[in-house]
């Protein structure tokens, strides 16, 4: 791996792990589409002694590491409130309830990753295989739109026939749905859900270690179906999502250490800073592109790419 490829790849992590559209899977399928010395990295991420793959999931504790720097305040107050959950054994306030949904979420799919990550990578972890769950996954963001949007139309029909009643004058009608955002919204939002929302939350994650499936992406639209706004089911899935991907990234770490980093150590930690960086960029930019705007055009986007490669791979 040249420091080229590791920038680069890098580059795709930092954007791909935190858009909906899947790390793994575009660490696969755009080396594939380059050729030459790039897809020859892809032949090797179906073996779990691929330098490659440790590569790639070391990448991942940069993300995290992005993830839980930039939404630093809200996991102070979460760690606090695990802390004193534990002490005064019971939860009450807000702060403890979202710090224990966090752990009920991350439990199934720790668990099942730790079971199923080896022999999902072995079966799936191919290009072709990638693009068609790249492909389900567009179908899921686009679902998650439709869920929302009908939704949002449900909510407002209400509130638009009172104002019509009153007034023949147009009114206009606020989302219910939007919020304003307090010191402590986000552990709000977590507090507010469901414990069996925590599990669901927790077995959809772990369609994430199919090459192709976004675990924000899933996260996502499960907020959006107990119907969260758009930028609470990003921030939502972002606070999820980031100690599934720490611990996975962690895991993988020792690797690196032996045989598997001889030669890209160097890459390793370039492509890392890269995907830092990247990351923060990226959700900041996320943060508020769903303040406005939903989950359509990354679902397109998916579907576009996937069948692309479904048609690209299916000839070679």
């Amino acid at each position: 791996m040249t420091f080229l490829q590791a920038i680069v790849i890098g580059i795709i992590q930092g954007v791909a792990e935190l858009f909906p559209i899947s790390s793994l899977g575009h660490t696969i399928i755009i080396p594939a589409f380059l050729g030459g010395s790039w897809a020859r990295l892809v032949t090797q991420e179906a073996s779990a002694k691929s330098p490659y793959l440790a590569f790639v999931v070391g990448l991942h504790v940069a993300t995290a590491a992005a993830l839980i720097i930039y939404f630093w305040r809200d996991w102070a107050r979460i760690l606090r409130g695990f802390f004193s959950s534990a002490l005064a054994g019971k939860i009450e306030t807000p702060d403890q309830r979202a710090a224990w949904f966090v752990i009920v979420a991350t439990i199934p799919v720790g668990a099942l990753g730790f079971a199923l990550e080896r022999p999902l990578r072995t079966l799936f972890a191919k290009p072709y295989a990638a693009a068609d769950f790249l492909a389900i996954n567009g179908l899921i963001l686009l679902t998650g739109e439709i869920l929302r949007r009908r939704a949002s139309r449900a909510a407002k029909a209400p509130v638009a026939a009172r104002a019509g009643a009153q007034s023949p004058v147009p009114t206009l009608v606020v989302d219910p749905f939007a919020t304003s955002k307090s010191e402590d919204h986000d552990e709000e939002v977590l507090a507010s859900m469901r414990w069996r929302d925590a599990l669901v939350v927790g077995v959809a994650q772990s369609s994430a270690l199919l090459a192709g499936i976004s675990r924000d992406g899933i996260c996502m639209v499960t907020g959006l179906w107990r119907g969260l706004s758009y930028e609470d089911a990003a921030r939502f899935a972002f606070l999820l999502s980031a100690p599934p991907i720490l611990a996975a990234g962690l895991l993988k770490l020792p690797d690196l250490t032996g045989p598997l980093g001889h030669g890209i150590r160097g890459q390793v930690v370039a492509g890392s800073v890269v995907a830092f960086f990247v990351a923060l960029i990226s959700v900041h930019f996320l943060v508020r592109y769903f303040r406005t705007r939903g989950l359509a055009l990354f679902a397109f986007y998916c579907l576009a790419l996937g069948l692309a490669g479904i048609v690209y791979f299916g000839l070679l």
